[in-house]
């Protein structure tokens, strides 16, 4: 099991790859986004603007409801962000699961 710390450092990265891959279209949009890792009890909040994730940060589980959420555990946090898993099978196999608009989850693919 990854830590918190781990698990932050992971959404860091995340952000750096979401902004290196936003197009145009990407970097226009603005959306809450949550991250819950289920096996550390532990939900990140932040907002996805400019084209990169922004002022995340861990609050208590059940705190608001964000436009795009995110579910995972802490090690496959870790494996997405580091490139050993690949989003498209980790989604497939329900690794990950993400509830979001179609529109959200179209401009999601493009960027991961």
């Amino acid at each position: 099991m990854a830590t918190l710390a781990e698990c932050e450092q992971a959404l860091r990265e995340l952000s750096g790859i979401i902004g290196s891959t936003a197009g145009r279209d990407e970097r226009s949009l603005r959306r809450s986004v949550s991250c819950r890792i289920t096996d550390l009890d532990t939900r990140f909040v932040g907002e996805l603007r400019d084209g990169a994730l922004h002022d995340m940060r861990a609050v208590e589980p059940g705190a608001g409801r964000a436009d795009i959420r995110i579910t995972t555990t802490s090690d496959d946090l870790v494996e997405l962000v580091s490139g050993s898993l690949g989003f498209g099978s980790a989604w497939a196999s329900g690794r990950v699961k993400i509830d979001a608009s179609l529109m959200d989850l179209l401009r999601l693919r493009r960027m991961l």
